[in-house]
């Protein structure tokens, strides 16, 4: 995946200047959802760092969830690197965007 799969600034731009405009339940909704997706890869990142960062425990050490969850971040990495931390630039602009496209009911 390219740089062009994220359209923050562009969604950014949009509701800026009044082009994007969404019904007040259903960008509350949105904006639920991009958070608790912004909270995963913040996560998954905090997991990645800590694994790259030293000496480490062999992943049979680990207790069986958090062994799934450093075998996923290290493989995801490995397929598409720097692929969290984009997410990580990328979600904030969509939740900002999707907060000034809200409209109220009328």
């Amino acid at each position: 995946m390219d740089a062009e799969d994220f359209a923050g600034d562009l969604f950014l731009a949009l509701a800026t200047q009044g082009r994007l405009e969404l019904d007040a339940a259903v960008a509350d909704e949105a904006v639920a959802g991009l958070r608790r997706t912004l909270d995963v890869v913040v996560d998954r990142m905090r997991i990645l760092r800590v694994w790259e960062g030293g000496a480490r425990p062999a992943v049979c050490d680990l207790p069986p969830g958090l062994a799934q969850a450093v075998v996923d971040v290290v493989f995801a990495e490995q397929l598409t690197p720097g692929r969290l931390e984009h997410a990580a630039r990328e979600l904030p602009k969509y939740i900002e965007a999707l907060r000034l496209a809200r409209r109220p009911p009328r």
